[in-house]
């Protein structure tokens, strides 16, 4: 049987990340610096407790970038870019990561992208712009410069992650475990001067917190990571315009109505998935 795809289990990322919205709302009164702390702290302790190896040599700093990159730096200006701002206009933020990391490659790595991959972005772009920006979309300027710097430090994240890959002898998933881990020691002091000490959760609400650490962070990032290592970073961004439509299918099962626009939006989404069609080579008269 065929083992699937790193790049088609690293879509599962975005899916459940795309869940996450209607489960933060059951987490009241935990506030989403808290909860994205828990998320981070809680899955990094957890692989490490299934891989048991810790960073060596220069691992203690490149692991301790890139989770100030990937979920310090990330988590916390994606949720203050997320208050000032409405969904709409921070999820749209969120989908100009993979036209960044095209920049990246094209100025630092001289990788041109291909045609297919351009448009795949852009049409991603506009598809979830037209999916979650509404009439009552509100600009704000210090909420617009933090969701540039969340989708700035998440692409740089990605692109070191794959630059990097694994030490010797060194699977994907401790590297994961250790990024994890000094992303939500590095948000603690965040959530703590933010929100204060939190509440312990209800009996109700520890399942919940348990999806999101195990399924939404843990395994999530685990084959994120693991796509980025196997694929590359533009590839697996692409993979991002998954979660605001997840969440939009989400409402939809609940009952909520679409407009034209937005029916519209999740076709372009659906448009950008298009394989690219490769030319035919034709085959070669047999010679008698």
């Amino acid at each position: 049987m065929k083992r699937p795809d790193p790049l088609t289990l690293a879509a599962l990322a975005p899916l459940s990340w795309g869940t996450s919205y209607l489960v933060l709302g059951q987490l009241h009164p935990l506030g989403p610096v808290t909860v994205a702390m828990l998320r981070a702290l809680l899955a990094g302790l957890l692989l490490l407790l299934l891989v048991r190896a810790l960073p060596r040599g220069a691992w203690w700093w490149k692991s301790l970038l890139l989770g100030a990159l990937n979920f310090g730096l990330f988590f916390s200006t994606l949720f203050l870019s997320a208050s000032r701002l409405s969904g709409g206009v921070a999820a749209t933020l969120g989908a100009v990561g993979p036209l960044l990391i095209i920049v990246f490659n094209l100025v630092a790595l001289r990788r041109r992208p291909t045609r297919h991959t351009l448009t795949a972005a852009l049409l991603g772009l506009l598809g979830v712009a037209l999916l979650v920006l509404g009439p009552g979309a509100r600009l704000d300027t210090w909420g617009v410069i933090a969701g540039l710097v969340s989708v700035v430090a998440a692409s740089g994240g990605y692109l070191l992650s794959s630059a990097w890959g694994t030490p010797p002898a060194t699977s994907m998933l401790s590297v994961t475990a250790w990024q994890l881990t000094w992303g939500g020691l590095l948000l603690l002091p965040v959530a703590l001067l933010s929100e204060g000490v939190p509440t312990m959760p209800t009996g109700a609400q520890w399942p919940l917190l348990a999806y999101m650490v195990v399924i939404t962070t843990a395994l999530a990032y685990a084959l994120w990571f693991r796509g980025i290592q196997h694929s590359s970073p533009v590839q697996v961004s692409l993979l991002t315009r998954l979660s605001p439509a997840t969440a939009i299918v989400t409402d939809l099962l609940q009952g909520r109505t679409l407009s034209a626009v937005q029916w519209s939006g999740l076709l372009l989404i659906a448009l950008s998935f298009l394989p690219e069609r490769r030319p035919t080579v034709p085959a070669h008269p047999e010679i008698s």
